[in-house]
């Protein structure tokens, strides 16, 4: 398995070796030795969900507040291009972002460590995004983003369909860093 840092400090790309052959393929998706070698505790995860959504669906930007949440996040079918924002302050990064694409030929999943936003669109017809979350969901601790927050300048790749009420009524980027 392949691990990779990117431009946001603590998030991980991990792209496994996929095996085929005339039945089609297996890959490893997890390995608690290979996560433990780039300083995380399998462990820690605590929840495992799970959301499918259509073509043009945009889900985001969402975070935690508080000591936020560590995640995996995969595609297990379909195709989306997957953005973090880094919201975590001092940290030299702030207020950046960066986007992938998670899809179910690469099998690439994400370790987004806590204090990052993060969101996606769907790019194929369906998509089943699956996260594993190191605490439990409290909407308490909610935070979101403006998904087309001018001071972000997210370039999403498709016109956006769809996205929820609460998404439609999220703040902005600045109005997230006063409370």
């Amino acid at each position: 398995m392949l691990v990779e840092t990117t431009s946001l400090p603590g998030v991980l790309v991990f792209t496994p070796t996929p095996h085929h052959d005339d039945r089609g393929l297996f890959t490893r998706t997890f390995d608690t030795e290979i996560a433990r070698a780039h300083g995380l505790d399998p462990g820690a995860f605590t929840q495992d969900s799970q959301s499918r959504s259509r073509k043009g669906v945009l889900r985001g930007m969402h975070g935690r507040s508080g000591r936020g949440e560590a995640k995996l996040v995969r595609c297990a079918r379909g195709a989306v291009h997957d953005v973090l924002v880094d919201a975590r302050p001092g940290s030299p990064s702030f207020g950046e972002h960066e986007a992938f694409l998670l899809d179910d030929d690469s099998f690439r999943h994400l370790y987004v460590p806590p204090g990052l936003l993060h969101g996606f669109q769907v790019l194929s017809d369906w998509a089943d995004v699956c996260y594993r979350i190191d605490r439990p969901h409290d909407p308490a601790e909610d935070v979101a983003v403006r998904y087309d927050d001018p001071e972000l300048a997210i370039a999403w790749p498709a016109e956006v369909e769809l996205i929820s009420a609460r998404d439609a009524a999220a703040g902005t980027w600045a109005a997230s860093q006063r409370e």
